[in-house]
């Protein structure tokens, strides 16, 4: 048995014999297809508080995981729990308008980028983004959509089109009138140039195939990518990107999904470069782990028909209300506490402190951040910037589980997005859990495997 140390008390084996058992009663009737990390740490959770997961062996890890950028006020905050109690005795599903729902709108649009005061609800990520992509394409009267390399807006039909990894090929056949261009992901340059030499040449290109495209309904963007691996482009490409997104005569699409709601220390991720969207997509952090999301956008591209039509842009769950119960309570604490402010200050803490790190262990080929949205690339050489291996990858994240750290640490695109309430010495707690596994990987030189 290990001592605990702050947050984190290991009192087990990992996974304890109780986590084993239930997880071996779910597997008999589960479907495969869980989220990696939940399956390779093999832990079944009891209770949540803040950042500390206990499992049901009375074992407390600190999450930096976050339900990945979905936990935004972290687990089971007091404002949060009490709303959904307290709708859950009233009323619970339905499309008439009801008071939750109501005062959401108007909490939505207090928080909302200037000029997008109209909100459609959802009850998932992908959902949104497709409701977004037709109401873009019903707007313009066109229908050709632009992604972005390295991109991820979910894994229905259209939304996968749009995905800039090779994964995207095991969704076909996928739907035509989706383009992919360079996102500038500067420490693996799709144009394999480098920054700022460069001149942002990956938003030239953009630029130059939009104008050479078939006319153009949208571009649709992450801020910061999430999925590629926290990755945060240079200040110039959303502007630039929006500036060209325009002259081809199209909408611009923000997805927001991991980055709104105060994530990376702004309220939104375009307000770092105040890019002007045109409509922007909601989700995780929006309900703090209740299923709900959306799509935002002014009053005259909201207007389009058919998705304006009396059912046109509705979906069976959307706005009912305990999900906007939900909703309303996690963006009220996020907006009354402005906790964008804690994200940008405790994020900058364990951006330095990963920092840090970098100079200690010869794999860390880069570290990056914008408030609690941070990322750090594992390599085998940091001159040929190669990844390292799945396998080494593996061993990082079961002895982090092991020693009571839950972290994205099972690729070699390390992401850390834990809830905006985490504090400070909550946040360092694990990261010395990473440090030391670090330590025992460059004492072994498995890292160059």
């Amino acid at each position: 048995m290990l001592k605990p140390m702050g947050k984190v008390l290991i009192k087990t084996e990992i996974p304890g014999p109780r986590s084993r058992a239930l997880v071996a009663r779910e597997s008999e009737h589960l479907a495969p297809g869980l989220q990696g990390f939940a399956q390779w740490a093999g832990v079944a959770m009891a209770r949540g508080e803040g950042s500390v997961l206990t499992d049901v062996d009375g074992n407390r890890y600190v999450d930096l995981i976050g339900g990945i950028g979905v936990n935004a006020l972290g687990h089971c905050h007091p404002a949060h729990v009490k709303a959904i109690q307290q709708q859950a005795e009233t009323l619970t599903v339905g499309s008439f308008s009801s008071e939750p729902r109501a005062e959401l709108m108007g909490e939505v649009a207090a928080l909302a980028p200037a000029g997008l005061d109209r909100l459609q609800l959802y009850s998932g990520g992908s959902e949104a983004v497709e409701s977004a992509l037709r109401l873009a394409r019903q707007a313009t009267g066109r229908t050709l959509i632009a992604g972005f390399s390295g991109a991820f807006h979910g894994k229905t039909a259209g939304a996968a089109a749009l995905m800039g990894s090779p994964a995207r090929e095991d969704f076909g056949p996928l739907p035509p009138g989706a383009v992919s261009l360079p996102y500038a992901d500067c420490y693996r340059c799709p144009l394999g140039m480098r920054y700022p030499s460069c001149g942002i040449a990956c938003a030239e290109e953009a630029r130059r195939r939009l104008k050479g495209s078939d006319p153009l309904a949208a571009v649709i963007v992450e801020p910061m990518q999430g999925t590629a691996g926290n990755v945060i482009p240079p200040p110039e490409f959303l502007p630039a990107i929006a500036d060209a997104t325009r002259e081809a005569g199209a909408l611009l699409i923000a997805d927001e999904m991991i980055t709104g709601f105060g994530r990376t220390g702004r309220p939104w991720g375009v307000d770092h470069t105040a890019t002007a969207p045109d409509l922007v997509t909601l989700g995780k952090g929006f309900g703090s782990g209740f299923p709900i999301s959306g799509v935002l956008t002014r009053d005259e591209v909201a207007r389009a028909k058919p998705w304006a039509n009396p059912s046109g842009a509705s979906s069976s769950y959307g706005g009912n209300p305990l999900a906007a119960a939900a909703a309303l309570a996690s963006v009220g604490v996020i907006r009354r506490e402005r906790l964008w402010e804690n994200a940008a200050r405790v994020g900058e803490i364990l951006l330095t402190e990963l920092q840090r790190m970098a100079e200690r262990f010869p794999f860390i080929g880069d570290v990056r951040g914008a408030g609690l949205f941070l990322g750090l690339e594992i390599v085998k050489d940091r001159v040929a910037r190669t990844p390292a291996s799945a396998l080494v990858m593996r061993r990082v994240f079961d002895a982090c589980v092991r020693r009571g750290l839950l972290m994205m640490s099972y690729s070699p695109h390390i992401r850390i997005q834990p809830a905006l309430t985490i504090d400070v010495e909550t946040g360092l707690e694990g990261l010395s859990i990473l440090e030391s596994v670090f330590e025992d990987l460059n004492a072994s030189g498995e890292w160059k495997e």
